[in-house]
């Protein structure tokens, strides 16, 4: 009798500890991490009779949870790489959101400087026109300012962002570490720790959101967490601390990952970092964000140099030469050129500009190798360029140096990132707009052929007194002519500049022998044919003129905003396009691994139904074997 009471009551048992296994798995169905689980049965080992094994139940042996390392793994390493993308898409977003299009942007503005001009070539005496000039001009800067500050809050917000995300890494480190403990510790029982295993796993995950780890086991039940390659973040029960540093050469505007394991602290290379928020960040803080910090700072240091440039060949009406339009550019402060802390003072360095349509949109790393040489790395693509000498001119710039440089001396120039925080418009007196040219021309009085003025521009201002000696260019033929300042007679062509260190002239047409062009400064009465520098507006046509030049990449200035925005959002498509296919494929393994562990209610009803039945035919043996029981006890007691 005891043996038919104890398998039925074995089976009870096994059968209740199914629906409790079950009833758990439908508790836990939205639980994040938890991992679907399931009894093992196993037959309990026969009594051996003359008439053969006769069995003694079932037991249930473990708890099993469903559990793919492999997916679990893959799972984990798709999600970092879908949140690092994720991170620099969105942020690439706010960046291309600053620089809007039409009426409100920039270009516009630039646009709208330039054109204004038209006007004062039409009226040069006209304070209104004069006026209008101006105020564009200081609306310009103030767009370029404004663009600047909204620029330096996205900084501040990624960098409050990178901030609370190393809290986050770090809290989550240290609950792993807590979890290691508690499963070591269970280790000694025999059997699994589902939930702590689970718990451990969904932190890991977690954590992969944040930053790519490779997880190691290790013999006592432990995990350790490894971080950019070959960093232990967590090694068993023990953390250490991630941190945001600056980079080797404390720019403020880049930041590196660092880790601290016994009192040492550690630079993380980030291009060894993987996946994760952290890293999305970063790279776009370091790369993404600083080339359009570069961007804008390229055209405002640009368009401002240029104009500020050509203004100073004019003369205002008042007859003094133009003043700077707008804020001069210092190059040359401790922000632009930086170098390592650690670095002994050897030399000093200044930036200076050569020619400002070669600019790059980047900044520079300078390595020496000797006292004058060594070599200089354009971040934005990585082209290195040795040189032998210094001064040394590259993209426009000139970097001169002070002092004798040591072997292995390093340098960051950052030419372009503050160049637009503050732009100012310089002054609003419209009589100090310098439009006039101090150069003018007249074609001799006597000239039969059909030469005509297109262009006379001046390349230097020569204050009054002196002015510049008349030149006097006589055509000898159609195609020839000689000049009163050079001897020599010089061939003709139609359209082709004429030019000396003061000036350049365009004529076109055709000439006849004896026909004469004269230069003359504008404000010299004797020479200038009774021309009133007032009315000279070939300075205003000039500032016009340079919405043509070819300055960015290229392209003329008054693309260049469009250039820019354009270069952004070519970024921010290539992010968004690469964060559709890693949340994609993040997606697909998760649902693999879901697949394996998850919990499907429908199952788990259909087994809920299948073991109910098997608990209540466990009961009915045992009822049965109580039937049994007391027919025995009543027939032994008559």
């Amino acid at each position: 009798m005891s043996g038919i009471l104890n398998v039925a009551t074995r089976a009870l048992m096994a059968n209740q500890t199914i629906l409790q296994t079950t009833g758990n798995n439908i508790a836990n169905v939205n639980t994040p991490g938890y991992s679907r689980q399931n009894a093992v049965l196993q037959t309990v080992e026969g009594q051996f009779t003359g008439g053969g094994y006769i069995g003694k139940g079932v037991d249930v042996t473990t708890i099993k949870r469903n559990y793919s390392e492999f997916l679990t793994r893959q799972s984990a390493l798709a999600g970092a790489t879908a949140s690092g993308d994720t991170a620099r898409s969105d942020k690439l977003k706010q960046l291309e959101a600053l620089f809007p299009g039409g009426t409100n942007g920039l270009g516009a503005a630039v646009n709208d400087m330039l054109n204004a001009f038209a006007d004062v070539a039409s009226a040069p005496t006209d304070l209104t026109a004069r006026t209008v000039a101006l105020t564009r001009v200081d609306e310009a800067a103030s767009r370029m300012r404004s663009a600047s500050t909204t620029l330096d809050d996205l900084q501040l917000a990624v960098k409050q962002e990178l901030e609370q995300k190393v809290s986050a890494v770090n809290s989550l480190a240290t609950s792993i570490a807590a979890v290691n403990d508690q499963i070591a510790r269970a280790q000694g029982t025999g059997q699994a720790p589902n939930d702590l295993l689970d718990r451990r796993d969904q932190l890991v995950r977690e954590l992969n959101q944040y930053i790519q780890t490779t997880s190691i086991p290790a013999t006592d039940g432990t995990v350790g967490i490894f971080i950019g390659g070959s960093q232990a973040l967590v090694l068993g029960t023990n953390v250490a601390p991630l941190s945001i540093v600056a980079d080797d050469f404390g720019d403020p505007l880049k930041s590196k990952l660092a880790i601290t394991r016994n009192g040492q602290t550690t630079t993380l290379d980030e291009n060894m970092l993987g996946g994760g928020e952290l890293t999305g960040l970063l790279k776009f803080q370091n790369t993404d964000l600083t080339e359009g910090r570069n961007l804008l700072g390229r055209l405002t240091l640009a368009i401002s140099t240029s104009m500020n440039a050509q203004h100073a060949l004019g003369l205002d009406l008042n007859g003094n030469v133009g003043s700077d339009l707008f804020t001069a550019t210092d190059l040359n402060t401790s922000g632009n050129i930086l170098k390592p802390s650690t670095q002994a003072a050897s030399t000093t360095l200044t930036l200076g500009i050569a020619d400002v349509t070669q600019f790059a949109a980047s900044d520079y790393e300078i390595t020496f190798t000797g006292a004058a040489t060594g070599s200089i790395t354009r971040k934005s693509d990585g082209v290195v360029t040795a040189f032998t000498a210094v001064p040394i001119t590259i993209d426009g710039l000139t970097i001169s140096a002070t002092g004798a440089a040591n072997a292995g001396d390093r340098f960051l120039i950052k030419p372009f990132s503050t160049a637009a925080s503050n732009i100012r418009s310089e002054f609003s007196t419209p009589r100090s707009l310098a439009v006039a040219s101090p150069i003018a021309g007249k074609m001799g009085s006597t000239n039969t052929g059909s030469l005509q003025l297109t262009n006379l521009t001046a390349k230097t201002n020569t204050p009054t007194p002196p002015q510049p000696t008349p030149v006097t260019i006589s055509f000898t033929g159609a195609n020839s002519y000689t000049r009163s300042d050079i001897a020599g007679t010089f061939t003709f062509t139609s359209g082709q500049a004429i030019a000396s260190a003061d000036w350049s002239v365009v004529l076109q047409g055709v000439p006849k022998a004896g026909d004469t062009f004269t230069v003359v400064g504008i404000k010299d009465t004797a020479n200038n044919n009774g021309i009133d520098f007032k009315l000279n507006a070939g300075n205003a046509s000039s500032m016009m003129g340079l919405r043509d030049t070819a300055m960015f990449d290229g392209a003329a200035l008054t693309d260049g905003y469009a250039s820019m925005i354009a270069q952004i959002g070519i970024r921010s498509q290539s992010a968004n396009y690469a964060a559709e296919v890693s949340g994609t494929i993040a997606a697909n393994l998760e649902t693999d691994r879901t697949g394996v562990s998850g919990v499907n209610l429908d199952e788990e009803a259909s087994k809920l139904l299948q073991y109910q039945q098997a608990y209540q035919a466990s009961a009915k043996v045992i009822q049965i074997a109580q039937g049994i029981f007391d027919t025995l006890i009543q027939t032994m007691s008559r």
